[in-house]
């Protein structure tokens, strides 16, 4: 039995549909997240994942092993996964938020999570990234091969309460934000977010050297990321890959699937960020305290 199964027909109470399209969450736990289609899911607060029902219960239930199999086999459920023609079928029609006026409230937060202002205006220009009108949120925008926005990520600016996140109604997640090099080049970075992307490419000295593009997100499925297969697809002249996921367990272990997909046509590199548990984001708002608290030391 799968983890969804067992949820959908014993603790449909607890399932919560999440801002991710096709996603649910714990009641109990917001941090504990489960795919519709897959039933692949994830504890973030834990670290922790898996697919099926026996692991659920043992690692989330804390059920013991013979119990929980006990339990599991007095049930013979079979799942079958929703045919992708269907889940195209429920897919909304995809919506931007409105424009604002300008991008300011968006470049005073960005630039206080380090991220320089040479990087945050080089994405507006490229009409990458801009500011919502109503919420005045940050929205990275993913675009096709006629330049057609497809995906957006959607990121609050405030730092109280939870951190908004989510994904704009009807986003096609093969379209991921990537941002453009000066000069066509053979290399893309690949990173779990816009806002490493952009982090990454501040702490390089804002050089636009190679296609910086996000995934959206990653998965412990092993399956090749959507945002990067599109993305090859579209630039067969690419031969380098860096993998600059996040550095913690989730992170590594996708890395380990996507270099295991692409050694044998790419050169892969894996270089996470030097900070253990965190981001690329982390690492640009470290820095940006140290600047900070030298410069404080040297006005004192």
């Amino acid at each position: 039995m799968s983890a969804i199964e067992f949820l959908q027909k014993y603790r449909p109470n607890s399932l919560v549909k999440s801002s991710a399209h096709g996603e649910y969450q714990l009641a109990e736990h917001d941090s504990f997240k489960i795919n519709a289609e897959s039933s692949l899911w994830h504890w973030k607060s834990r670290d922790i994942g898996g697919k099926s029902a026996l692991n659920y219960l043992i690692y989330v239930e804390g059920v013991p092993f013979v119990e929980a199999v006990r339990l599991l086999c007095e049930e013979s459920p079979g799942y079958v996964p929703t045919p992708h023609e269907q889940v195209e079928r429920k897919r909304p029609p995809f919506r931007l938020p409105p424009i604002a006026e300008n991008c300011d409230r968006i470049t005073r937060y960005l630039l206080g999570r380090g991220i320089s202002n040479a990087v945050i205006q080089y994405c507006i220009e490229r009409k990458i990234l801009y500011e919502s009108a109503e919420y005045h949120n940050c929205v990275f925008l993913g675009k096709d091969p006629q330049g057609v926005p497809k995906y957006a990520a959607l990121r609050g600016i405030y730092d109280y309460g939870k951190p908004f996140k989510r994904e704009a109604p009807g986003s096609q997640k093969q379209y991921g934000f990537c941002i453009p090099p000066m000069q066509p080049g053979t290399t893309v970075a690949v990173f779990e977010a816009a806002i490493d992307a952009m982090a990454e490419m501040t702490l390089c000295g804002d050089a636009a050297d190679k296609y910086r593009l996000s995934l959206g997100g990653i998965s412990s499925s092993g399956k090749e990321p959507l945002a990067l297969q599109e993305f090859l697809r579209q630039h067969p002249e690419i031969t380098t890959i860096e993998l600059r996921l996040d550095n913690d367990a989730k992170g590594r272990m996708a890395s380990v699937g996507i270099r295991k997909i692409y050694a044998d046509r790419y050169t892969v590199h894996d270089l996470p960020p030097n900070i253990k548990n965190g981001d690329y984001a982390d690492m640009a708002k470290n820095n940006l305290m140290a600047r900070t608290a030298a410069h404080r030391a040297v006005c004192r």
